[in-house]
């Protein structure tokens, strides 16, 4: 049973977890996007900020992680799916918008490719528009 009182369980991402589940949707169990993602998932980053992993093993070191996700995402838009041949594996293009800690605008853009195996996903490989994270928490 996935703990509803965690920190990742904020309203803050929910743009977020709606497009994904939207995009998954038919493909996944689950009300919540915690929900569709097995507990032994990987999580892989293919972008460099220092600090941040380039790979999280395990939907609760995920869950912890997001737990301390500082943007405030307001609204998510632009969703494409892509079913592959290769069964159980779908991409999603979206954006996400929000404001930064500090107040400033953020609106990135991300391509995510999921694998899915009994319903649950198993395998994310994201990647993101760098420069707009960069840009949104620069200090100019």
């Amino acid at each position: 049973m996935i703990d509803r009182n965690h920190p990742a369980f904020k309203k803050e991402a929910e743009p977020f977890y709606s497009i994904i589940m939207k995009g998954l949707e038919g493909e996944v169990d689950g009300a919540h996007f915690w929900d569709a993602v097995a507990e032994d998932a990987d999580f892989e980053f293919l972008y460099r900020f220092p600090g941040f992993p380039e790979i999280i093993k395990g939907r609760k070191k995920y869950m912890d992680w997001f737990g301390g996700y500082s943007m405030k995402l307001t609204s998510a838009d632009g969703l494409v799916v892509h079913k592959c041949a290769t069964p159980g594996v779908i991409v999603l293009e979206y954006a996400v918008h929000g404001i930064t800690p500090a107040g400033k605008p953020y609106n990135n853009r991300f391509c995510s490719i999921i694998t899915i195996k009994d319903r649950k996903i198993v395998h994310w490989r994201d990647y993101m528009d760098s420069l707009a994270v960069t840009l949104a928490l620069s200090e100019e």
